[in-house]
């Protein structure tokens, strides 16, 4: 049977979780958001399900048959993820009529129960443990989850709260900072600390892109979904071509397990 994953010869994932890491990670939720309202609103809705599930496969494809760290690959895989993601969390909403509420709780509980699976077969939620395809496997159903998770929370804050765009961003842009401040001044496990960090950055960065895209009317400043994902890319491009440049070689499989758990510190 041909093999569509190619086991990993070093890390998968960024060997340094840098301030940079958390930028890219806000500007891909932001983005993710954008693109997936732009596309759905502005286009034919199952159509673009549609595309950006294909989008989306594509690109895990292309990180699962890389040997090891890429950046463009890791990268391109996370905005698609973002993408994807924000496009389920809405379906459900729209489509289906779920409540914010409902679906948060839904997808908390599938986020639990990953991470859960995960702990239990491997031992460890370190990203720096990611050197296996099975790992791997798990980290990018977290990641997914984490997105999806994320995009209804948002929501739930902005719209069921009645927040609005800004408050929720400034919100969640607080509680981004908490789990940094616990795990650097109350010894926070550092791989708790990455992951609550994790899923705030999509409600994060998806509140300021609607807070920035959206119509006036609407509580934002009317830039346009379009127009706010095209400046992401833009600044997310020029992030990772930098990273391409300036990263650390990832490690090797055998060295891997020595590595100390990921935190957000920079």
């Amino acid at each position: 049977m041909l093999r569509l994953f190619r086991e990993p010869t070093g890390s998968k994932v960024p060997p340094r979780i840098t301030v940079v890491f958390w930028i890219i990670k806000i500007l891909t939720t932001a983005m993710g958001e954008a693109v997936s309202d732009y596309l759905v609103h502005g286009y034919n809705p199952y159509a673009a399900v549609l595309a950006g599930f294909v989008a989306f496969a594509i690109a895990i494809l292309i990180q699962f048959r890389a040997a090891a760290y890429v950046p463009w690959t890791y990268w391109l895989a996370v905005l698609m993820v973002a993408v994807f993601g924000t496009m389920a969390a809405d379906v459900l909403h729209v489509e289906f009529g779920v409540p914010y509420v409902v679906s948060t709780v839904v997808f908390a509980v599938a986020l639990v129960a990953i991470f859960g699976t995960w702990s239990r077969i491997e031992g460890t939620l370190s990203i720096h443990s990611i050197t296996t395809s099975r790992r791997e496997l798990f980290y990018w159903l977290a990641v997914l989850a984490t997105f999806a998770m994320g995009t209804a929370t948002g929501d739930l804050a902005a719209y069921t709260a009645k927040l609005g765009f800004l408050s929720a961003g400034l919100l969640f842009a607080c509680l981004f900072l908490l789990p940094a401040i616990a795990w650097r001044f109350f010894n926070l496990n550092s791989v708790l600390a990455f992951w609550i960090a994790y899923v705030l950055t999509r409600p994060l960065g998806a509140s300021f892109a609607d807070w920035m895209g959206k119509s006036k009317t609407a509580g934002g400043l009317g830039i346009g979904d379009g127009v706010v994902a095209l400046v992401l890319f833009v600044l997310i491009a020029g992030l990772v071509t930098w990273v391409t440049f300036h990263t650390e070689a990832p490690a090797r499989v055998q060295s891997t397990d020595a590595l100390p758990d990921a935190a957000p510190s920079s």
